[in-house]
């Protein structure tokens, strides 16, 4: 007698009460009836000392009815077979399909949809001698289920063996076989850390994995609805899967892993260590056509041009676009020269992006921005533009100027134009820079060219088509005038700049920094003194010199950001804290910011910490989950990679019992994140 292993109580009095409201229900067929067909097929012959396979397979009577894989998951009970053998006559472990996950309620389970089959070995002692061909009896209990009831299911299963040397196999097999979860040639290691399971799959690197998921035939192991952490290391698939409540640390396991095809692996794991880092992959579904991320690229970087966080730096393109009222020669070579600077500068900060994460950096787009030492030049930097759009000083050849044309200074302004734009995602970005972290690096590199394609754009448009460069102002007087207008929103960038640096360092931080300020606009008014007297200034060279000096040995050893009340009771964000709020059947909003975000400040301001939000929101039970994503987070970074994006903004909505969140848009309006509270609270009966 063979048997699958015992499920637990919790699953057995699932199936118990699920079979009773089946019966109780009105409209529900008894029982009794069958509503997934189980035959038992031979493959061929049999004789004394060897084998051939057997199969059940398992055909619903419809598209809703589904069974289950042997650990069923959250609900539902596995099959179980008692039977009748001859004596010598043994039959091996079932071996299965990949399953898939289907998430009902809180209730993750692993179940089949459609026909499928499951295949053992039936084996002949030697010294077997049954009399001719024998009759393989035995009793199938399982479970059919669909999304609202479940019946338990008996078969009676029979089939002739024949014995001896056979020369005809079922056909069917071949199909059976090929669906089967595939042995792995060599072990898995597993090891516990925390409250996590830590698995080390071995795969070749070539083998293009997409989103993969693992199935754990130990019962009672892990969280099955918790998301899974995979991370590319080389030959090695590692997962991160967090455990159940009270699990007990096991001495061996097994399981499947499924990949982004369908394709199932069926491994064995066995304690051993683990290894950390590699590339994260993304696991929240398949990746569009390349062509289709392409134009989200460029039209990411097109639409970045009127983001509010590129706003400081369309001051550099508004003169550069006055001065495209040139010739025409000369408007080409300057739109060509300043897109080359845009696109090499998005280029290099991918290339820059890729590198460091292939050598396992946890980082995503705008990671130049969580360095501090970054944030401290681009301070100093935008208090020199400020000055110079003053009129404190000239920065010579620089497009910037107003001055003549010059094929360097508009590739420059490509440049510090990209450096500065680039770190928000909005629109049709977050698309196409998640998939950029996960494609192969040659097309990866070719999103970071069509996203900076994007932004160059209208710069390329009036170089090349006569009739939009006439219509622009003429060169004149208005240029200066509109020059010092421009410090203004240079100078709120600086404002902004040394507010996060403030952040990021307390007082101490923002103390040095306006010190830092006031000596290079001290420094840069001399220069500009000598600029205009024909004459050196190598003082005040110096003196901006000394003080890009200071600002490393000053600042000292930023901490963490501080937290700051806001108007929503908010929750730091991790894995765990998400899976424990969707347990719980509440509604969850979790949403990623970063102090350097322009558009997560804005959208914070607009629709996120507001009175009606916060009243919404503690009306539908939601909790909160709040990512600060300034400094450098691991967790943050692998989960926002999961969720293929690359950067923030990024706000989801878990509506209880969903299987995926609701992704918001990017930019949001005082009722994206109201409207959703306030459905979900009339769903509950929260409210009327």
């Amino acid at each position: 007698m063979i048997r699958a292993t015992l499920p637990s109580v919790r699953h057995v009095v699932g199936a118990l009460l699920a079979a009773l409201a089946a019966l109780l229900l009105p409209g529900v067929a008894s029982a009794q009836e069958t509503f997934i067909d189980a035959r038992l097929l031979v493959e061929g012959a049999v004789q004394p000392g060897g084998e051939t396979r057997i199969a059940i397979a398992f055909s619903p009577v419809s598209e809703e009815w589904h069974g289950y894989w042997s650990n069923p998951g959250d609900a539902g009970l596995g099959m179980q077979v008692e039977w009748d053998l001859p004596a010598g006559v043994s039959i091996g472990a079932f071996r299965y399909p990949a399953p898939e996950r289907l998430l009902i309620g809180e209730l993750m389970n692993h179940v089949f949809e459609g026909d499928y089959a499951v295949v053992a070995p039936l084996r002949m002692a030697q010294g077997a001698a049954p009399d001719g061909p024998f009759t393989l009896r035995g009793t199938a209990t399982y479970l059919a289920c669909t999304d609202a009831v479940c019946v338990p299911q008996e078969a009676q299963l029979r089939a002739v063996v024949a014995v001896g040397e056979g020369d005809r196999a079922d056909a069917r097999f071949a199909a059976f076989q090929s669906a089967l979860a595939a042995p792995l040639d060599r072990p898995a290691r597993f090891a516990v850390e925390g409250d996590r399971l830590r698995l080390a799959i071995p795969l070749p690197a070539t083998l293009d994995v997409g989103s993969p998921h693992v199935f754990i035939e130990n019962r009672e192991l892990v969280d099955y609805a918790a998301p899974q952490v995979f991370r590319r290391n080389g030959d090695m698939l590692t997962a991160a899967i967090p455990l159940a409540r009270d699990a007990q640390r096991p001495g061996r396991l097994a399981g499947i892993v499924r990949l982004g095809d369908g394709t199932g692996l069926s491994f064995e794991a066995a304690p051993g260590a683990v290894p950390t880092g590699g590339a994260p992959i993304r696991t929240g579904g398949e990746l569009p056509a390349w062509w289709v991320l392409i134009g989200a690229a460029l039209l990411g970087g097109l639409v970045l041009n009127i983001m509010p966080c590129v706003f400081p730096i369309l001051s550099l393109k508004a003169l550069s676009l006055a001065k495209a009222g040139g010739a025409e020669h000369t408007a080409r070579t300057d739109a060509l020269a300043y897109a080359g600077g845009v696109v090499i500068a998005c280029v290099a900060l991918g290339a820059v992006l890729l590198a460091l994460r292939a050598s396992g950096e946890a980082i995503g787009w705008a990671f130049q921005l969580q360095e501090p030492g970054v944030v401290v030049a681009l301070f100093l930097l935008a208090v020199a533009l400020t000055a110079n759009f003053l009129g404190a000083f000239e920065i010579p050849g620089m497009a910037i100027t107003g001055g003549g044309t010059s094929r360097r200074g508009s590739f420059a302004t490509g440049l510090l134009a990209a450096f500065v734009a680039t770190p928000c995602t909005g629109p049709f970005m977050a698309a196409a820079l998640g998939a950029a972290l996960v494609l192969p690096w040659p097309l990866a590199l070719g999103l970071f060219a069509a996203l900076g394609l994007g932004l160059a754009l209208p710069f390329l448009l009036i170089g090349f088509v006569p009739a939009l460069r006439t219509r622009l102002p003429k060169p004149g007087q208005w240029m200066e005038t509109f020059r010092r207008w421009m410090a203004l929103p240079m100078g709120l960038t600086a404002l902004a700049l040394g507010w996060l640096l403030w952040r990021i360092g307390g007082l101490t931080w923002g103390t040095i920094s306006v010190g830092l300020a006031l000596i290079v606009t001290g420094a840069l008014i001399r220069i500009g003194e000598a600029q205009r007297q024909s004459r050196r200034a190598l003082l005040p060279g110096l003196a901006l010199v000394a003080a890009a000096g200071l600002a490393f040995l000053l600042f000292p050893e930023p901490q963490a950001p501080n937290g700051e009340a806001g108007v929503l009771d908010t929750q730091p964000f991790s894995e765990a804290a998400l899976a424990e709020a969707r347990a719980a059947n509440r509604p969850v909003f979790v949403y990623f910011t970063a102090d350097w975000c322009v558009t997560c400040k804005v959208n914070e301001g607009v629709a996120i910490e507001t009175e009606g939000t916060a009243r919404a929101l503690e009306q539908a039970g939601a909790v909160v989950l709040r990512g600060d994503w300034t400094r450098r987070d691991p967790a943050i970074t692998a989960f926002l990679t999961q969720q293929g994006v690359a950067g923030v903004p990024l706000y989801l909505w878990y509506a209880p019992g969903a299987a995926r969140p609701e992704r918001l848009r990017q930019v949001l309006t005082p009722r994206s994140i109201r409207d959703l509270a306030t459905a979900s609270a009339r769903q509950d009966g929260r409210i009327r």
